[in-house]
């Protein structure tokens, strides 16, 4: 019916899912500063002059992405590999963003409004929606109230000190 299952506890499910690994580093950074925070890009510049993924993207923010979401999904009543695969995409979808944006010229953290979350949240969620139980609209609506979420809960963050920057 209408490919919408609107399971409730599925649709929490996936929106924790991406809320933790997509703050995982935030926090990480947060307690951190700038210990241990390694670039996955190197440094390296591409032939544009522009990093391939910038400062921003570390190893750290990856690997705690990765430890978080597996908790939680654990704590979901879900297998660990749905968690580690779901951070993996989420932060694969992150760094395409951040590849894009770079080579658009855009600097880091610069924002680009919906660039930003759609390919962080619907890769992890088209990619697992079995493992998820998610239609397709039920992964459309997970993805638009992250959507909101980030646009009205990270200036929030940011007047918290949370968050460098108020998106």
């Amino acid at each position: 019916m209408f490919l919408l299952s609107l399971c409730w506890y599925c649709l929490f499910q996936g929106l924790l899912l991406l809320l933790v690994a997509n703050g995982a580093p935030i926090i990480a950074n947060t307690l951190l500063g700038k210990r241990l925070a390694r670039p996955v890009d190197n440094g390296l510049c591409l032939h544009d002059g522009h990093r391939l993924f910038g400062n921003k993207k570390t190893w750290r923010g990856v690997l705690s992405a990765i430890f978080f979401t597996t908790i939680a999904a654990i704590l979901l009543g879900l297998a660990p590999l749905t968690g580690v695969l779901f951070a993996m995409l989420t932060m694969t979808g992150d760094l395409l963003a951040s590849f894009i944006k770079r080579r658009l010229g855009k600097i880091d953290s610069s924002r680009a409004r919906g660039f930003d979350t759609v390919p962080e949240s619907l890769l992890p969620l088209l990619l697992l929606n079995e493992s998820l139980a998610l239609s397709f609209v039920d992964t459309l609506l997970i993805a638009g109230i992250f959507f909101l979420c980030e646009e009205f809960v990270s200036p929030i963050l940011y007047k918290l000190h949370i968050r460098n920057r108020p998106y």
